[in-house]
C-alpha cells in the first residue's frame, strides 16, 4: 500500500477480495483503514475493492471501511456483479452511511464485470444509480466462468484476434450509453510489457480509459498508452481553429492540409482527443 500510494498511478484500489487469504480478511481491514488515513495518496482516486455479495465478508467491509475512513475514500469497487440489484444492495447502505456520519461528498461505486451473468446484464447494470463511476471488464475470473483455455490464447494455432472482443465492446458500449467509463482489467504477465502495451492499444481502441497495472513496471506503460499524444493534440487543435473560423463563414467542410473536416470529425476529435486533452490540463 505505500508503494501504491508513492507510485505514479492516477487510480489506486486496495484489496479485501483474491489478494486476501480468508483468514485475513477481517484483519486486511484495519490495515487498509489505517492507509487511508495515514499515507499520502497525492490526489489519487482511493478506492477499496471489497469481497462479492455471496460472500460473508461484503456488508461488514463496506461498513467498516466507510466508517473508519469514508472521509478518505472515494470509491467502493464491486466484484463480480451479476445484475443491477448488486450494485443497488451497496447504494442504499452507502446512502444511509453518508447520512449518519456526515461525509461531506457521496462515494462512488465501481463494478467488476467478470461472471457471464454479469456481462448478460451489462446494459441494466451500467444504468443502475448515478453513484456508478465505471464498469471494469476482469477478464480473467470472465475467462474461468466461459471455460476459456488461456493456454491457447497468443500462441501459434490459437485463438485468433482478441478473444475478449466481444466482450469489452459490449461492456463500452453499455458504459457510453450509461455516460459512464470503461476501463480494462489487468494482464498477469507482467514481464511481457510488450504484451501488455498490445492490451493497453486494444482497448484504448475500442473506448477505454484505462487499464489495470498489477506491478510498477506497467504503470507507465498505462500512462503513456492513455494519456494524449501532445502532437495529436496540437494537429487536433489546429484542425478545430481551422474548422470554427470556416463554420463561421459559412462553410461545412474544408480541407486542411489535405484533411477534410467537417462536422463529422470534429465530434471524433473532440471525444478522442481535445476532451481528454482538456481533461489532462494540457
Amino acid at each position: 500500500m505505500e508503494k501504491a500510494a508513492s507510485s505514479n498511478a492516477d487510480h489506486v484500489f486496495l484489496d479485501l477480495e483474491d489478494a486476501v487469504a480468508p483468514n485475513q480478511k477481517v484483519a486486511a481491514r484495519k490495515k487498509i483503514i489505517d492507509a487511508l488515513n495515514h499515507l499520502d495518496w497525492q490526489g489519487k482516486v482511493r478506492c477499496v475493492r471489497i469481497n462479492d455479495l455471496s460472500t460473508e465478508y461484503a456488508y461488514e467491509d463496506i461498513i467498516e471501511i466507510v466508517e473508519g475512513a469514508g472521509h478518505n475514500l472515494d470509491t467502493i469497487m464491486m466484484t463480480k456483479v451479476n445484475g443491477p440489484a448488486d450494485v443497488l444492495f451497496a447504494d442504499r447502505l452507502l446512502s444511509m452511511m453518508e447520512k449518519k456520519l456526515r461525509l461531506p461528498r457521496r462515494i462512488g461505486l465501481e463494478a467488476l464485470i467478470e461472471e457471464v451473468p454479469g456481462l448478460q446484464n451489462v446494459e441494466a447494470i451500467a444504468q443502475s444509480t448515478e453513484r456508478l463511476e465505471c464498469l471494469i471488464f476482469g477478464m480473467g475470473d470472465f475467462s474461468a466462468a466461459m471455460g476459456v483455455n488461456l493456454e491457447s490464447i497468443g500462441n501459434t494455432g490459437g485463438y485468433p484476434g482478441d478473444i475478449w472482443h466481444y466482450a469489452r465492446f459490449r461492456l463500452i458500449m453499455a458504459c457510453r450509453a450509461a455516460d459512464i467509463d470503461p476501463v480494462d482489467g489487468p494482464w498477469a504477465e507482467f514481464r511481457d510489457s510488450e504484451g501488455y502495451r498490445n492490451e493497453c492499444r486494444r482497448a484504448g481502441t475500442l473506448g477505454c480509459v484505462g487499464k489495470w497495472a498489477i506491478h510498477p513496471s506497467q504503470i507507465e506503460i498505462a500512462l503513456a498508452e492513455f494519456s494524449p499524444d501532445p502532437a495529436k493534440v496540437a494537429q487536433a487543435r489546429k484542425l478545430e481553429s481551422a474548422y470554427v473560423q470556416a463554420e463561421a463563414e459559412g462553410l461545412g467542410a474544408i480541407n486542411v492540409d489535405g484533411v477534410m473536416v467537417d462536422v463529422a470529425t470534429m465530434r471524433l476529435l473532440r471525444n478522442t482527443v481535445l476532451k481528454k486533452a482538456q481533461m489532462y490540463g494540457l
